[in-house]
């Protein structure tokens, strides 16, 4: 059975998203690397969901929920820099805004849902996902009050959802598409 992560996608990112008019588009590709200034797709695998979320004035949404195809570089990413200088992946320039300027930054190629920015995640929901780890442990986000998210820091990063978590928010995504 597939794994379903959560990635926060910054008011940066969701920004260069709106102003190049790629809401409504669907991803081809999304970045990861081991630098922290992208997020370590560790873990995930062909098959695995990925829910790209965005926090915006303490309501989180649901942004685009990506399932990865492959984690390799492909001819359509474009001939691989020789100097440091140099695009890393000048065939996916329309989405670099998703990480591809990133230090030590990785293509993941992914079937996505079009990108949005309308689907919040209901109060009660936010209050009960559940994300675990690998040994199993399990945890709530933290700083939610009344429905509302006060602080993100513990959406920040690549985490694997429970089974039950990523059931409730693909049935979100179904109930509003």
């Amino acid at each position: 059975m597939p794994d379903a992560f959560t990635v926060l996608w910054t008011h940066d990112t969701c920004r260069a998203l709106r102003r190049a008019g790629r809401v409504g588009e669907r991803p081809p590709v999304a970045f990861g690397g081991v630098h922290t200034s992208l997020p370590a797709w560790s873990g995930a695998g062909p098959g695995d969901e990925v829910y790209a979320l965005h926090v915006n004035r303490c309501v989180v949404y649901v942004v685009s929920r990506m399932r990865v195809l492959d984690l390799e570089r492909r001819e359509c990413c474009g001939v691989a820099p020789a100097a440091w200088n140099e695009p890393a992946f000048p065939g996916h320039d329309d989405w670099a805004m998703l990480g591809a300027h990133g230090c030590g930054a990785a293509a993941i190629h992914v079937e996505a849902t079009p990108v949005r920015f309308d689907l919040a995640v209901p109060g009660d929901l936010l209050e009960r996902l559940t994300w675990r780890n690998r040994r199993g442990r399990t945890r709530v986000l933290k700083y939610v009050a009344d429905g509302r998210l006060e602080r993100s820091i513990s959406l920040q990063g690549f985490y694997r959802l429970t089974e039950d978590s990523a059931g409730e928010l693909e049935k979100l995504l179904g109930a509003g598409a």
